[in-house]
């Protein structure tokens, strides 16, 4: 894969579109737009390497302009106090556990004819690095974005990002995904993988048609939440806007999109909040679990298989070798289950040749392999406590618009969360939805017992 000039042209130009952001609109809404316009417009997959240096690239360089805007212009609520709690210790963990399994990690593995060298303090630093630039979204959206209108604010980009983008979409179904190869000089996926039923899925300029069809599941999702709250995009009915995003997650020819979207969208449009709330809890539950159903053989991956059958033999022949695949790098991860191999591809399995035989998709089990236990349940942990949180302090609001809202963004990372069993999809935007969740129901509490002790005050003055 090669990219032109202009894809570096792009990420090297991305600070002055966040200067222009921060200048133009207030911290919350110029965050939010720093990341999400930059995960539907810059180049994948193309990085700038500097020594000792995490790469830059379309998630860093946002995540990292958008620190400086908020440091710079930002209000972070004061109602937000700073402690260390199961949040802090989990961070804690998810940066600095890679010390561990590169300290763990120092010899070389010798397999067939192939030679698998140690990780050392150098990986560590780099690691660590890397991992602390990729959360720093989740502390912006946690300090940053947590008021019932950021909340708002986000349902609304995600909608109108889906409107704007679904043009390029069409285009790439009528015409075949060429738009990251004509502008930026490369295609970061195949052909052969985007083909479906005759034609193609949309990629535009996500990592693959997977992605962008997620992306616009969601997109269909916040749109059922603002036609609830019986809102309008400028001269666009809600039902309008509704109807056309679904026709186009359609055209994604995305099974599994499509069936978080029909499961999730009436939940949403007619359901209760709390309702929401609890699927997305069982969501992040299920997602949590996984590791250990799949090593105690409770899942039900036959039951999956032949639901798939009755569906398409080859999509149930590929879930097939999803699920053996996932078998071999399980057993593989158990040989070193608490901090893992490390990375430089020593997790992954190798015939007696040394010819790499693995089919690594899913984040959890490449969490799992490369820093094992401690390093899954301090990322998927992160994911999933801004849902827990939610689930006990959505009670605390008193607006049903604002209920709505934290509903449907519960439900959004929640399926983002179980989007990573079969994918690894995760991005600065997933980061920023998670911790502007937990923000906000962090800031409930803290508005309520505020507002308790004001008035415990009051009566005591009143006496």
């Amino acid at each position: 894969m090669t990219a032109n000039w202009f894809a570096y042209f792009a990420l090297a130009s991305w600070p002055i579109v966040v200067v222009f952001f921060f200048r133009s609109l207030p911290a919350a809404k110029a965050t939010a737009l720093t990341i999400f316009s930059a995960l539907l417009l810059l180049p994948p997959e193309v990085s700038v390497k500097v020594e000792m240096i995490p790469a830059l690239d379309k998630q860093s360089i946002p995540s990292l302009c958008a620190l400086v805007g908020c440091l710079l212009v930002g209000q972070r609520s004061k109602s937000i106090r700073f402690g260390f709690g199961l949040v802090e210790a989990l961070t804690v963990t998810y940066i600095f556990s890679p010390f561990f399994t590169s300290a763990l990690n120092n010899d070389t593995i010798f397999v067939g004819a192939r030679v698998i060298p140690g990780v050392g303090i150098y990986d560590a630093v780099s690691t660590m690095l890397s991992q602390l630039i990729a959360f720093l979204p989740f502390l912006l959206g946690r300090y940053f974005l947590h008021r019932p209108a950021d909340t708002e604010n986000i349902l609304k980009i995600i909608v109108v990002g889906g409107l704007l983008y679904s043009l390029p979409m069409l285009f790439e179904v009528r015409m075949s995904p060429q738009l990251s190869k004509w502008i930026y000089g490369y295609f970061p996926s195949s052909f052969p993988t985007e083909g479906r039923y005759g034609g193609f899925r949309p990629v535009v300029f996500f990592d693959n048609g997977l992605a962008l069809a997620f992306f616009t599941m969601t997109s269909l999702l916040a749109s059922v939440a603002l036609w609830r709250a019986k809102m309008r995009f400028r001269n666009l009915p809600a039902p309008a806007v509704l109807g056309y995003l679904a026709f186009v997650l359609v055209l994604c020819k995305s099974m599994g999109a499509l069936v978080y979207a029909f499961l999730a969208g009436p939940l949403i449009g007619w359901g209760r909040p709390r309702s929401c709330v609890r699927v997305a809890v069982l969501l992040v539950g299920i997602a949590l679990l996984y590791p250990l159903l799949r090593a105690e053989a409770i899942f039900p991956n036959k039951l999956l298989v032949d639901i798939a059958k009755e569906v398409n033999e080859e999509r149930a022949g590929s879930l097939q070798t999803r699920f053996e695949q996932e078998q071999q790098l399980l057993d593989r991860s158990s040989q070193r289950p608490i901090f893992g191999w490390g990375r430089y591809g020593r997790s992954r399995v190798y015939d007696d040749y040394g010819k790499d035989v693995s089919l690594t998709d899913g984040l959890w089990i490449i969490t799992l392999g490369q820093f094992g236990i401690v390093g899954f349940l301090s990322l998927f942990g992160l994911l999933a406590l801004p849902v827990f949180r939610t689930a006990s302090a959505l009670k605390l609001s008193e607006s049903a618009r604002d209920r709505l809202f934290l509903g449907t963004l519960a439900l959004i990372v929640g399926l983002g969360m179980v989007e990573q069993l079969p994918n690894a999809s995760l991005s600065a935007w997933s980061w920023l939805l998670a911790g502007s969740l937990l923000g906000r129901a962090e800031n409930l509490r803290s508005t309520t017992s505020e507002r308790k002790e004001r008035h415990s005050r009051n009566i005591g003055f009143a006496r």
